[in-house]
This record gives C-alpha cells, sequence and structure tokens, in this order.
C-alpha cells in the first residue's frame, strides 16, 4: 500500500534522513522505534505529504505523492491519510461529533451522511453518550479516541500516529493500543506509528529501528 524509496531530509547542514526505504502493507500495524533525533517523526511527516523530502519517492495505492502539490495533494491527504498526534488538536468550541466531522466537511460530503458516520465512529470507540460534550468535558483518553474518529471519518488508506499515547496515562494508553488492534482486525486499518512506548511498539504486526537517520533492522 505504502512504499517509499531513498527518501532523504536535510535541515541547513543536518542531515536528517539518509536514504530511507519503507514498505507498508494493507492491514498492517507498523511500529517504528528508536532514540529521540533518530529521523521517526520527520520521516512520518514526510510520508503523510507533511514535510517535503529532498528527495526520494513516494507511492500510496499506486499514486506517487511526492509528485502532488497544492490542491491537488491537500484532497488526496483528506481523503487518503488520516493523523493521530500526541496532542489531539481538537477545536475546543466543537463538540465531539463536530471536531470529527471537520475532515468529511472539508471534502464537501453530505451534512447528514457526516454526521451518521461520525455517530457510527464515536459509538465504535465507546463514545456514544459523549457526541455532544466538548474536549474540556472530556478525559484525556476520551478526547484521543474522538482525534482517533477524525483520523477515520474519510476512510482513510492509513494513519500515521505520532507518539499517539505520549500524553496518555498508562490506563488510558493500553485502551489506545487495543482499539488499534480492533480496528485493524475489524476493518483492515492500516497503521504506521511513532512510538517511546515498549509496549504499543510489541502489539505491532512489524517493529522498524530508527538510528541516526536510517532504519537498521
Amino acid at each position: 500500500m505504502l512504499k517509499a524509496v531513498n527518501i532523504s531530509r536535510n535541515y541547513g547542514s543536518l542531515t536528517v534522513l539518509k536514504g530511507v526505504d519503507i514498505e507498508i502493507h494493507k492491514g498492517e500495524i507498523v511500529s517504528i522505534v528508536g532514540s529521540s533525533g533518530a529521523g521517526k517523526s520527520t520521516l512520518l511527516h514526510i510520508l503523510g505529504t507533511l514535510d517535503k523530502a529532498d528527495g526520494g519517492q513516494i507511492w500510496l495505492n499506486g499514486q506517487q505523492i511526492d509528485q502532488l502539490s497544492g490542491k491537488k495533494l491537500a484532497a488526496f491527504r483528506n481523503s487518503q491519510i488520516g493523523f493521530v498526534f500526541q496532542f489531539h488538536h481538537l477545536l475546543p468550541e466543537f463538540s465531539a461529533l463536530e471536531n470529527v466531522s471537520i475532515p468529511a466537511w472539508i471534502a464537501g460530503k453530505k451534512k447528514k451522511e457526516v454526521a451518521e458516520r461520525a455517530t457510527e465512529l464515536l459509538t465504535t470507540l465507546g463514545l456514544a453518550n459523549r457526541v455532544h460534550h466538548k474536549p474540556q468535558q472530556l478525559s484525556g483518553g476520551e478526547q484521543q479516541r474522538v482525534a482517533v474518529a477524525r483520523a477515520l471519518v474519510n476512510n482513510p488508506s492509513i494513519v500515521f500516529a505520532d507518539e499517539p499515547t505520549g500524553n496518555l496515562d498508562s490506563i488510558h494508553a493500553k485502551e489506545l493500543h487495543e482499539l488499534f488492534v480492533q480496528l485493524r482486525n475489524d476493518f483492515q486499518q492500516t497503521f504506521l506509528i511513532v512510538t517511546h512506548n515498549e509496549e504499543l511498539a510489541a502489539m505491532s504486526d512489524r517493529i522498524l529501528h530508527m538510528k541516526d537517520g536510517k532504519i537498521v533492522g
């Protein structure tokens, strides 16, 4: 599903990525681990089209996405890629339902269909009684589940998760790990996860180790 070849990235004189190759198959949960500064998040952001590589090629479902730009890139990202970050980035003035709906509204989908899809996702993620709550009325674990629902609302091919449990206590972190596995088992959802959490990495199908800008194992 996802293939990247010879990805490089420099920031001034600092080389962060040194010719990274990676392949992810549909329905896989793959974790990238390594020390801080190894290039994990930079790689994730480039694969997710949030940053540009200085060299290399990226394909998602056969589409070479490093060649896209502007509105075409934004539309592809919105329809094909979901994101979950360490900080949930929910909009405080909107309810859980509205926060989940935003990517689908941007895609121009009908509001009734969007509301049904968002409600279905929130229910699946155990938030049926929190649909109309605003972020400040939710626990940290509930807020992150809303963020996961938002990542899934457009049925993305792949979800990129950057330290998704980094802001959660151990109980909520374990629940989120189990949720990813459930979504993979039930819907063949594909995940690429950057994490320092060894327990989350251990639940993955594959673990990729990064060191000094390269995948070393």
